[in-house]
C-alpha cells in the first residue's frame, strides 16, 4: 500500500494559465437559441434541453439552478411543449406573437436558453439571459412580420407560412444543438 504525501507549495508546479475563451463562443450560440425562442418559444429550450441531456453536465452548470434543463425528464416533456405550440400556432383564435403575454414569454424562453449556455460555457447567467432576452424579443418580431408579409404578398394562408417556419424552426434548432458538440466550452 503507497500512501502520498502532499508536497509543500513551494514544490508544487503552477497551473498553466488557460487560454481566454473566444466571446463568441457564448454569445452567437445564445443569440441563435434565442433566435429560436422569438418564432417557437418551446422550441429552443426544448431543443437545449436534448442536447444537454445527452451531454456531461458542464461545471459551470453543475451548481446552477440552470442544471434542471440538462434532465432527460425535462427534455421528453419540452418536446410535448414543442409538438403542442407547432400545432396551437396555427389555430384561428391564436393569439399575434408579438401581443404582450406571447412577447414576454418568448423574452422568459430566451432568457432561459441564454443564460443556460452561458452558464454551460464558463460565463456569467445574467449576461447570457441579456442577450437571450433582447435576441428573442427581436426574432419575434422580425418573424412576424416576415410571415405575415410573405402571406400578403404571395396570398397564402399564414397557416401554410407557418408550417414552412415550423420546418425551419425544427432544421435550425437541430443545426444549433449538434453544433454545440464541436464548440469548445
Amino acid at each position: 500500500m503507497s500512501y502520498s504525501v502532499a508536497k509543500p507549495a513551494a514544490q508544487r508546479r503552477p497551473t498553466p494559465p488557460q487560454p481566454p475563451k473566444p466571446r463568441g463562443a457564448k454569445f452567437w450560440p445564445a443569440l441563435g437559441f434565442a433566435a429560436l425562442s422569438g418564432s417557437r418559444a418551446t422550441s429552443a429550450p426544448a431543443f437545449l434541453s436534448q442536447y444537454l441531456s445527452s451531454q456531461a453536465l458542464a461545471p459551470g452548470l453543475a451548481q446552477s439552478p440552470l442544471r434542471f434543463l440538462a434532465k432527460p425528464g425535462v427534455a421528453t416533456a419540452l418536446k410535448f411543449l414543442v409538438a403542442g405550440e407547432l400545432v396551437g400556432d396555427k389555430l384561428p383564435n391564436t393569439p399575434n406573437r408579438i401581443v404582450p403575454q406571447q412577447l414576454s414569454a418568448r423574452a422568459a424562453s430566451g432568457a432561459l436558453v441564454g443564460a443556460t449556455v452561458y452558464k454551460t460555457k464558463g460565463g456569467s447567467a445574467l449576461s447570457g439571459a441579456l442577450v437571450g432576452a433582447l435576441g428573442a424579443v427581436a426574432a419575434t418580431y422580425i418573424t412576424y412580420y416576415l410571415r405575415k408579409t410573405l402571406s400578403e404578398k404571395t396570398n397564402t394562408n399564414t397557416s401554410l407560412i407557418g408550417a414552412g417556419e415550423d420546418a425551419l424552426v425544427l432544421g435550425l434548432g437541430a443545426a444549433l444543438a449538434k453544433s454545440q458538440e464541436t464548440v469548445p466550452a
